[in-house]
């Protein structure tokens, strides 16, 4: 299982959840989030990360030029794409692509095959945001064949990642405001807590 953190505004962050453990890193380049980060102030960070920490862009409901032009510019290894993004409109993107799914009651789990040059990262639905919530979703929700194959969001944080390893076990979790002081600042101490609670149990289990 991997670990991707996600809102890093600043490099400090980034080195810190890097060196504890993280396999990506995540920059969100929607205006209206409190996560948001330029894409030149983004590259910045880059520059100064080991050519093995993934980097991804977070982007909602953003042309698939600004997105391709974005990613190759930084050098992005992979976009996310957050809001109401069409298949047809992913067709387009050059990139590898993680979409994310707001999932709640009755959610239609067969939309995600729709997507079919796309990962799958499930999240919390929320009216008012298009994610970082801090919100847990009912994981009994998702179906059993898929649990492997996904990206889990949505209230991730140390008190459930043993819950997650025993009952989900996808193929990375990813973690923004439950590893916060603020939005867009990392809590040094979460951040440690949390790496050294997953590595523990990515040794026994």
């Amino acid at each position: 299982m991997k670990v991707k953190v996600c809102g890093i505004t600043n490099l400090r962050d980034a080195l810190l959840c890097e060196s504890s453990g993280a396999s990506a890193l995540g920059f969100v380049f929607y205006p209206e989030s409190k996560r948001y980060i330029s894409p030149d102030d983004a590259l910045k960070i880059i520059e100064n990360l080991s050519p093995f920490t993934m980097k991804i862009g977070v982007f909602v409901n953003e042309s698939s030029e600004k997105i391709n032009g974005t990613a190759s510019d930084l050098k992005l290894n992979a976009v996310q794409l957050h809001g109401e993004e069409t298949p047809l409109s992913t067709a387009e993107i050059k990139f590898p692509i993680i979409k994310s799914f707001r999932i709640k009651e009755h959610f239609d789990f067969l939309t995600l095959h729709e997507y079919k040059n796309a990962y799958y990262l499930l999240d919390s639905f929320s009216k008012t945001q298009f994610g970082g919530t801090g919100i847990k979703f009912d994981w009994e929700l998702i179906p059993e064949n898929l649990k492997n194959k996904i990206i889990l969001a949505g209230g991730v944080s140390v008190e459930n990642i043993e819950e997650i390893f025993n009952t989900i076990r996808p193929a990375a979790v990813d973690l923004s405001s439950s590893l916060e002081s603020e939005p867009g600042k990392k809590d040094k101490e979460k951040v440690k807590e949390f790496f050294r609670k997953f590595n523990s149990l990515s040794i026994t289990l």
